[in-house]
């Protein structure tokens, strides 16, 4: 299995539900993170752009903050770490329109992710900017059916455009959750569909199951090179726990340390 898998696999979601942490109380634990250095963490903070002043009143500043935007300007940022921006748009403006908007201003090694509905990604791509999947949230309807995060993982691996993913991946393998009646997707899941979409198979079956053996003795399988082809894709994906995930890959056997 290669380390490649799951490296800086994880960025730090505190601030948003359903862990909703304090601005202080989200970097005292990302700082408790980043001396530890577990390596599935990426040790990047994600920040609303409408909480900025907030992250600037406290003196600790994290070693790399990616950028949420909640507000309807992107505001400076250049006195912080900021290597990534992500923005939702609020109706359905283009991908090219939205970062002929944003990513002209964008400094130099700042990358641009912009959210789109699970299913085939846009046509309207521009080279350099990549896209964002929403794979849960509060409610039942906010997780998308396998078929349409399978076909979007496909699209993504045959245009070979980068994304990230955030909400409802809680654990590494799927399972139900009966509080809201919906089966929630596996990051673990997630990231070994992405290996079979670089090896031109079908994503849907490795999404769907919830066998953790299966899982894992595929995690075991994955060639190197298909790791890195993977993990070029997937990014990483934002958790509002910094715990869970590495605890359930210690679980399952697919790491052996936290640091």
């Amino acid at each position: 299995m290669s380390a490649v898998l799951f490296t800086a696999l994880v960025d730090d979601a505190g601030l948003f539900p359903p862990t909703s942490l304090h601005m202080d109380d989200a970097l005292a634990r990302h700082r408790r993170d980043q001396e530890r250095g577990c390596a599935v963490l990426t040790h990047r903070f994600l920040c609303p752009t409408g909480r900025l002043d907030g992250l600037r009143r406290e003196d600790f500043v994290p070693r790399r903050v990616g950028l949420i935007v909640d507000t309807p300007e992107l505001p400076p940022f250049d006195d912080l770490p900021v290597d990534l921006v992500e923005i939702r748009p609020a109706d359905d403006t283009p991908v090219a329109v939205v970062a002929g908007r944003v990513a002209r201003g964008l400094p130099a090694g700042v990358r641009l992710f912009v959210e789109v509905p699970a299913g085939p990604a846009p046509g309207d791509v521009p080279d350099g900017v990549g896209l964002k999947v929403r794979c849960g949230g509060p409610t039942g309807d906010a997780f998308p059916a396998v078929e349409h995060l399978a076909a979007f993982i496909r699209s993504c691996a045959d245009r070979r455009i980068p994304f990230k993913a955030t909400a409802g991946l809680h654990h590494a393998v799927r399972h139900f959750d009966p509080s809201l009646g919906v089966e929630r997707h596996g990051f673990l899941n997630l990231v070994l569909a992405v290996c079979d979409a670089v090896e031109q198979r079908d994503p849907a079956p490795v999404l769907r199951t919830s066998d953790a053996a299966r899982l894992v003795q595929q995690a075991r399988s994955v060639p190197a090179d298909t790791a890195r082809r993977a993990r070029e894709l997937l990014v990483s994906y934002g958790s509002c726990s910094t715990t869970t995930p590495v605890a359930d890959l210690k679980e399952l056997g697919l790491i052996e340390e936290d640091a």
